[in-house]
């Protein structure tokens, strides 16, 4: 904020109650301790505003700084700032101290401010989060089912690609209801109906009881959860295709994103342009290399992994999907990079490159193309410009002198 600042309020902000530190210029200190509800958020308001503080700053713990930030920004300037900067100025830990070494850092703008994103923009990105939750649960679960298959001894992996598609789950539903292995069969579509001389050999056992219950409740699990991942799923492309209809084409065209890429990127990063370059984007994921100067050496260590832990999610992905997409500039870059530093740490490059790209796209407004200039199984020729080669004369020339001069030193050495 522009001005000097002399009074500045300090919030240590928990679960259950805030402690507020209002400090001045003068040295003038008061501690407030307030209920983190509606009553206490309120008095709080009234006491910043009486007390004409020019700042209020807080850490940005969990989401319960939120509430008091909606209260307070249409008052007066509100920094949300990054708990790991602030721990840096303190060696002791009580509520209190917290609450003063805020304020402290505050009055004397030593506070990084965080991005806040917009409400609306938050509902968004709380959808993205908690479909990822949702659907590691349901990873949990498919894989308790996988436990109790293989604890039967029932390898359906065997003739099915996916035992939880459509045919997998008629499978498995039948298994936990009893069914016979011809009703199985039976509701099974064609092509997998072809294989039935092995799903027999299979299924030609008894499953126990508690297996048949326990999966049973799992599929039961996946279905539900099933139906209210697709229900966040249409929030989240809803908003994502009216608000930012553009930045998810241009994402899209990018090898290695699809829908829920970008929707995820958008609803992480937010506004691309509030970064000056590729590079401060890339910083501020987390998926560049901590650095270490001393006497002119340098020192470069594992990545920061400082901001969006689903960011940083979403772009692994993204990067291990384009480094399989075939005649492509991105997996051209993954392949040398695989070479000198190893797999893993070339993904964490590619997903880095990848950042890069999309911030330089969506600012420029400009659709991904990939200039990879042949396919695959195709010679590539180096061009020649005829404007730099000699003549059909002159070379000649040059050769005959070049075999004179050969015969001449032969003779000598004879």
């Amino acid at each position: 904020m522009d001005g000097e600042i002399n009074k500045s309020c300090g919030l240590d902000i928990h679960k259950r109650f805030v402690i507020a530190t209002i400090l001045s210029r003068s040295g003038e200190k008061q501690q407030h301790r307030f209920a983190r509800d509606d009553d206490g958020i309120l008095d709080l308001k009234n006491l910043v505003t009486s007390e004409k503080c020019d700042v209020v700053a807080c850490e940005s713990t969990s989401d319960f700084w939120v509430p008091i930030y909606e209260a307070l920004i249409d008052h007066l300037p509100v920094i949300v700032g990054n708990a790991r900067d602030m721990k840096a100025f303190t060696h002791k830990k009580t509520d209190k101290i917290d609450s003063e070494v805020i304020a402290k850092l505050a009055l004397n703008k030593m506070v990084q401010p965080s991005r806040v994103f917009p409400k609306k923009h938050r509902e968004f990105r709380s959808y993205v989060r908690l479909r990822l939750t949702l659907v590691r649960k349901r990873t949990d679960i498919k894989n308790e089912a996988h436990a109790i298959l293989s604890s039967e001894m029932l390898h359906l992996g065997d003739v099915l690609t996916d035992i939880f598609g459509k045919n997998g789950r008629a499978i498995l539903a039948g298994i936990s209801s009893g069914k016979n292995i011809d009703q199985i069969i039976e509701s099974l579509s064609p092509n997998v109906r072809k294989k039935s001389v092995q799903i027999r050999e299979i299924l030609d056992r008894e499953i126990s009881q508690s297996a048949a219950i326990r999966l049973q409740i799992c599929l039961n699990l996946i279905k539900h959860l099933d139906e209210e991942i697709e229900v966040l799923e249409r929030e989240i492309f809803n908003y994502a295709y009216q608000k930012h209809k553009r930045e998810m084409e241009i994402l899209m065209s990018v090898p290695g994103i699809g829908e829920l890429g970008a929707a995820t990127l958008i609803a992480e990063i937010g506004d691309f342009r509030d970064f000056p370059t590729g590079d401060k984007l890339a910083s501020w994921l987390g998926i560049v290399p901590n650095v270490y100067q001393s006497a002119d050496k340098y020192h470069n260590g594992r990545i920061t992994k400082r901001g969006s832990k689903v960011a940083r999610w979403i772009l692994t992905q993204i990067a291990q999907a384009a480094a399989r997409k075939k005649n492509s500039r991105l997996k051209e870059f993954f392949n040398r990079k695989k070479k000198t530093i190893g797999y893993a740490k070339a993904i964490i490059a590619l997903a880095r490159k990848i950042a890069t790209i999309i911030w330089h796209l969506i600012t420029n407004d400009e659709m991904y193309e990939d200039e990879t200039g042949y396919q695959k199984g195709e010679v590539k020729k180096r061009k020649i410009v005829e404007a730099d080669i000699f003549s059909v004369d002159e070379r000649i020339t040059i050769i005959s002198g070049i075999i004179a001069i050969m015969g001449k030193k032969e003779g000598e050495s004879t």
